[in-house]
């Protein structure tokens, strides 16, 4: 094998390895048998020992984590975005404990380079989705709201992994089931942004004229209007001059 093959080699069952285990629990001996190299072929290449292995092996997942959200700008948003959670998803579950290990934090070889790796990832993510929306130079609510629904999703994530782990079959949420939640919750949250933000309002609207109604979003307006018809007495009268619209 040339440097590169062996190197990639490596990391390809390191990652095996860190997918299913924690850090701490992976020794430089179980990268070696997993690869079917001696224990000196590893540091060979890896100098540094397992926490120079692991930086390397959470770097090419970051890598691969980013492109999920790399998606043609082409369709609605939302169409976009369940493209992109399909394929996140699909990773998450793929790496389940290293995934749970990495964002839950805690490990022995959690350091401030593997949580900058975490942090460029999220960054990542939350760019493309700026991009699919369109918004060169975002304000700090649109930003807020685009990096508030990267950290639900993680934390979405984490707790489908636990309940998927404990749960009956038959009762399980599906990745498709979580992924359409967490489409629904990108919409709630990017229009409850636009009653209050101009230009959140004015990227809305013109995502939402892209949307069609067999499509998430208006999957999502069905079911939504008639609980919000239900609410109709708070949209009588109105605020007195001046007011807040409470009367103390």
């Amino acid at each position: 094998m040339s440097v590169e093959q062996r190197r990639a080699q490596l990391l390809t069952a390191a990652l095996e390895l860190f997918a299913r285990h924690a850090p701490e629990d992976v020794s430089l001996d179980d990268v070696a048998h997993a690869a079917e190299v001696s224990r000196p072929l590893v540091y060979r290449y890896f100098p540094g020992g397992k926490q120079q292995l692991y930086e390397a092996a959470l770097r090419s997942a970051a890598d691969e984590l980013e492109q999920c959200f790399a998606e043609p700008q082409t369709g609605s948003l939302t169409v976009r975005l369940c493209r992109a959670l399909d394929r996140y998803l699909a990773f998450v579950d793929e790496h389940d404990a290293g995934f749970t290990a990495l964002l839950q934090g805690g490990s022995v070889a959690e350091t401030s380079r593997t949580g900058a790796i975490v942090d460029e990832v999220r960054r990542a993510a939350a760019e493309q989705i700026l991009l699919h929306m369109s918004v060169p130079d975002p304000g700090p609510r649109l930003r807020m709201m685009v990096r508030t629904w990267i950290t639900a999703v993680e934390a979405a994530s984490l707790i489908w992994l636990d309940e998927t782990a404990g749960a009956p079959r038959g009762r399980r949420p599906s990745a498709g089931e979580l992924r359409d939640w967490l489409v629904d919750h990108f919409v709630a949250l990017l229009t409850a942004t636009a009653a209050g933000d101009p230009q959140t309002a004015r990227v809305t609207v013109a995502a939402l004229a892209l949307e069609r109604a067999d499509g998430p979003a208006g999957s999502l307006a069905r079911r939504v209007v008639p609980l919000v018809s239900e609410a109709a007495h708070l949209l009588d009268g109105g605020f007195p001059a001046g007011g807040t619209g409470h009367t103390g």
